[in-house]
């Protein structure tokens, strides 16, 4: 499990901003130690444990880059055209112990090793074929369209450094130089909880003004394209020792405990107290618009008998509205995740686009509003906010592109102004 103390965060403010977040983060959350070599072919999305090195030259040989002929630049006339005899054929894969004597050229195709003495190679379509000759006009440059054993990455070389997310295209590297399974972080081990006598399962029977719950579904997506592994422990009445009690055996068996609903300073939100009773709310409020109730601490896990008496797990409180949830998960919860995962932060950097609406926001918090974005009549891309601004308007994300960042010491945003967009694409990568 996740090894945390009740100071890891030590916020004693009551307002934090977004890049004191991150920073209380980075530098006192770590990373689950537990790691595990897995195939090369399941490794999609997984934490590189150690760096990687590459075990040999890529590509591992001098070869060429397209169909034509091969041949030794200083055979070539600097003032005309040269006309060299056909001394053989290399295809991709075959013999590497083919010479060029002087005053020829070999027939090469793409992929295929240049044979000894090549340095350059003509495209097919430059060049004129008679019988066994080939005539090759003046002006190509020494060592066109050869590639260089090692121009792409050298041996011994870090490839992959810790820390890294397999994607598809690192996942291309690795097999390109012969790697099969890679050593990766563990997977982490997520719970997740809805709080609130209001909100029913839905397919259940919704009676009176109750709620079918979507925000367990919402996170349990976000998570698992994350990576972590999920337990859904379903929805929570609004009982303080209940909560405490679940909250604690959740702990025993799980990195990170989220909940939505109940943190903020209402009657029946009992989630930061049944925290306080079990571990420590480290911070509750954070400085953005919407989720400013979101809470993060420590709680203490539940007796085991195989686990260690200090082992406990991360606890994020998210508020009780859809949207707000989705802006702190992307915001808050997604830079923790990373951290216990072992992935290097992700800094996201928001394009800037122009506005085409006005808005206004208080200083001092930053502000994500929901916008499309479309092609001005100059065909500059201009973003478009939702006309609904609630944060339980689940249609709002779903009709829309992504967000707009407005910084904290932004007040006053006019038609034309530039703002920084975020795509979901980018929120999530």
């Amino acid at each position: 499990m996740a090894q945390l103390t009740d100071d890891c965060f030590a916020f004693s403010g009551t307002l934090l901003t977004l890049p004191e977040m991150e920073r209380l983060i980075a530098t006192r959350v770590a990373p689950v130690s537990e790691t595990e070599r897995v195939a090369l072919r399941d490794a999609r999305g997984r934490v590189i444990a150690d760096d990687i090195k590459a075990p040999l030259d890529l590509p591992p040989f001098d070869n060429s880059a397209v169909d034509g002929y091969a041949v030794r630049h200083a055979d070539l006339d600097p003032g005309g055209d040269t006309t060299l005899t056909i001394g053989g054929r290399l295809t991709a894969g075959a013999r590497t112990d083919l010479a060029l004597a002087p005053q020829q050229a070999i027939r090469i195709f793409t992929g295929a090793a240049m044979p000894a003495g090549a340095d350059t190679v003509y495209m097919q379509e430059d060049v004129v074929v008679a019988s066994d000759k080939v005539t090759v006009p003046k002006g190509l440059a020494l060592g066109a369209n050869r590639r260089l054993a090692g121009e792409d990455v050298s041996a011994g070389h870090v490839v992959l450094s810790a820390g890294t997310v397999l994607e598809a295209r690192h996942i291309a590297l690795a097999a390109a130089l012969g790697i099969t399974d890679v050593e990766v972080r563990r997977r982490l081990k997520v719970a997740i909880f809805s709080t609130g006598d209001e909100v029913v399962e839905p397919g259940t029977q919704r009676v009176g003004a109750a709620i079918f719950d979507s925000n367990r579904y919402l996170l349990s997506a976000l998570l698992e394209q994350l990576g972590a592994v999920v337990t859904d422990l379903g929805i929570l009445a609004d009982d303080p020792f209940e909560l405490a009690r679940a909250l604690a055996k959740a702990a025993a068996w799980h990195d990170l405990v989220i909940t939505s609903g109940g943190v903020s300073m209402g009657e029946a939100d009992h989630v930061r107290g049944a925290v306080e009773k079990i571990g420590k709310l480290v911070f509750w409020r954070v400085a953005i618009k919407p989720g400013r109730p979101v809470a993060m601490g420590v709680i203490r896990a539940a007796p085991r008998k195989d686990y260690a008496a200090h082992a406990g797990a991360a606890f994020c409180g998210l508020p009780g509205n859809p949207v707000a949830v989705f802006v702190t998960f992307v915001r808050v919860v997604k830079p923790l995740l990373l951290r216990l995962s072992g992935a290097r932060p992700q800094e996201l950097m928001a394009l800037p686009v122009r506005a085409a609406f006005a808005y206004e926001k208080k200083k001092g918090r930053r502000e994500y509003v929901r916008a499309s974005l479309r092609r001005g009549s100059d065909g500059e891309v201009e973003a478009v906010k939702h006309p609904q601004d609630g944060t339980g308007i689940l249609t709002s994300l779903t009709e829309t592109d992504g967000l707009l960042e407005f910084p904290e010491d932004v007040t006053t945003i006019q038609p034309g102004d530039r703002a920084g967009f975020l795509s979901f694409a980018a929120l999530m990568g």
